[in-house]
C-alpha cells in the first residue's frame, strides 16, 4: 500500500536547501498566481518548500490556507513527481482564489512539472 504521509523528510527545512534550488533551477513552472522552481535533489523522493511573502499575500490566514491546500495536493501527488526539491513562490492574486481554485492550480502545476521533467530526462 502506498504511503501518503507528509513526514519531515518531504520538506525543505534549511536555508541551504532553498538556496540550492534558487542557485541551480532545473525545472521552472510559471503560472499567473504561483511560480514553481525545482532542482534535482539526488534522493528518491521530492521535497517541498514555500516562499509566500506578505507583499503578495497580505494576511497570515490566507498564507496559511494557501500553504495547507498546496501541501495537501503535494501529499496526494508525491509518488508521481520526480525526485526534486520544489520551491513554491506566491505571486499577487493568489489570496483571491478560493480553495477549489488553488487545489486545481496546484494539480495543474504538478502535471506540467511531470511533463517538463520527463522531457528534460529524455534529452539527457
Amino acid at each position: 500500500m502506498t504511503d501518503y504521509g507528509y513526514p519531515r523528510q518531504l520538506r525543505i527545512l534549511t536555508g541551504g536547501g532553498f538556496q540550492r534550488v534558487f542557485d541551480d533551477v532545473t525545472l521552472k513552472v510559471p503560472d499567473q498566481q504561483i511560480l514553481i522552481l525545482a532542482n534535482h535533489n539526488g534522493l528518491d523522493h521530492p521535497r517541498l518548500g514555500f516562499v509566500i511573502s506578505k507583499k503578495n499575500v497580505r494576511r497570515a490566514v490566507q498564507r496559511n490556507r494557501v500553504r495547507r491546500i498546496i501541501r495537501e495536493s503535494f501529499r496526494l501527488n508525491q509518488h508521481d513527481l520526480p525526485p526534486v526539491d520544489i520551491v513554491i513562490l506566491a505571486r499577487k492574486g493568489l489570496d483571491s482564489l478560493d480553495n477549489e481554485q488553488v487545489h486545481r492550480l496546484a494539480n495543474k502545476c504538478w502535471s506540467r512539472m511531470r511533463k517538463k521533467a520527463k522531457r528534460a530526462h529524455q534529452q539527457k
